[in-house]
């Protein structure tokens, strides 16, 4: 049965204005926000300016691994296997340098590393034999770019390896990203990688979301239902009127209100031997730790343009999905139920346009429960009770909410 692109299949990711940030920080469960961009009055870089950085990455690369190699790996293996997380260090939190229009990059490692769930995993991976596999492997890059983080005295580190080492799965450099979109992308090779089956299980449990699809005729009332799963919550920001939604709560419940197919969007009934209106509907069966919700910010215009909305969207530092949903939008017993309640965890930003403009990532770390902005190399603690609404020039992209107990 073929079905229509509607409210629930997104193109494009968002999220709301910093403004949205104005909560109270010390919760049960945890959330991070991923938002797009790159800095303001960034000069485009000629293409033999880049095939040149692109050369000196490599030779860096190169000459870093060649030095790695010269080491004792049983030492190098050890100190990998003590590391943890960024959260645990003893010097507070590390920057990234920007190394060519990489504040997007930066900004998702850094809500990836300060995540010590995530970091448990990590450190537990399978090292690669050979250099060769060692430069091209993308966990065990982000392992020594946690170890330099973790162990180096300096205000910041160089993802130089690591970026040569995502530029190898078609991951661009020198150009602006998508938060949400890099996101997955991340995860995705993380996890291709991973050789260990129970740590691509433990990957999945930590982040992967579950529902149930339903789909109805509306003249046989013949039912089909499909299981599947993702990573983020893809939320609109408008209704069907192109409305304005006005707050998380009430993307949530959008997102999750069943839809009539009708029209040019009818599908074909097996039953009724031809195309017939529809309800289309998506049941929630299971949240994982770390949840990442997504604003689906950027819409095409009649036009054809990209247009960015910008408007304000509130949300809580504290979110229980079971007060949220009605009993019709959930598939899940009672316990499963109780335990979805979740706290801010981490906060990437955007400011700027859908061409140009700048990332940053606001995280709480979960062992000092202290709250920090990473702005590329520059990190600073911020006050337990700062309003974020107070920068009003940033858009919230992307959310990730935390189980409270874990």
């Amino acid at each position: 049965m073929k079905v229509p692109n509607t409210k629930t299949n997104p193109v494009f990711l968002g999220a709301p204005p910093l403004s949205d940030l104005s909560v109270s920080f010390c919760s049960p469960s945890v959330c991070t926000v991923l938002l797009m961009g790159q800095r303001s009055g960034h000069q485009k870089r000629s293409k033999k300016l880049e095939v040149a950085l692109s050369k000196t990455m490599m030779t860096e690369a190169g000459v870093q691994s060649n030095k790695e190699e010269a080491k004792e790996p049983k030492a190098k293996e050890q100190r990998l296997t003590s590391v943890f997380g960024v959260a645990d260090l003893k010097n507070e939190a590390i920057g990234l340098y920007n190394i060519g229009q990489s504040c997007c990059l930066n900004s998702v490692l850094q809500v990836f590393l300060m995540n010590t769930h995530f970091t448990g995993i990590l450190r537990r991976i399978t090292v690669p034999p050979s250099p060769v596999q060692k430069r091209k492997d993308v966990p065990y890059q982000m392992l020594l770019l946690l170890e330099a983080m973790q162990c180096g005295k300096q205000k910041a580190v160089s993802p130089t390896a690591l970026a040569f080492c995502l530029s190898e799965y078609r991951v661009k450099l020198f150009v602006q990203h998508d938060a949400a979109q890099l996101f997955l992308t991340l995860w995705n090779l993380i996890k291709r990688q991973m050789k260990k089956p129970e740590l691509v299980e433990e990957l999945g449990d930590l982040y992967t979301i579950c529902v149930q699809e339903h789909l109805a005729c509306q003249k046989c009332s013949f039912e089909t239902k499909r299981n599947s799963s993702m990573l983020t919550l893809p939320l609109p920001m408008l209704d069907s009127s192109s409305h304005v939604l006005k707050s998380l709560e009430d993307c949530l419940q959008y997102f999750f209100l069943p839809e009539e197919l009708t029209d040019h969007n009818m599908c074909f009934c097996e039953q009724c031997g031809g195309k017939t209106p529809f309800l289309q509907s998506m049941k929630l069966v299971h949240l994982p730790q770390t949840l990442t919700i997504h604003l689906k910010r950027f819409c095409f215009e009649k036009s054809a343009c990209i247009h960015k909305l910008s408007h304000y969207l509130p949300f809580p530092q504290d979110l229980d999905f079971s007060a949220v949903l009605t009993e019709n939008q959930c598939q899940a017993d009672d316990n499963e139920k109780a335990a979805w309640q979740y706290e801010l965890f981490a906060v990437v930003a955007h400011s700027g346009s859908t061409n140009c403009g700048h990332y940053c990532a606001y995280i709480r770390s979960l062992t000092e429960c202290k709250w920090y902005c990473f702005n590329d190399s520059e990190v600073c603690q911020v006050r337990r009770q700062i309003h974020i609404s107070s920068v009003a020039s940033w858009t919230l992209l992307q959310i990730s909410f935390r189980l409270t107990d874990c």
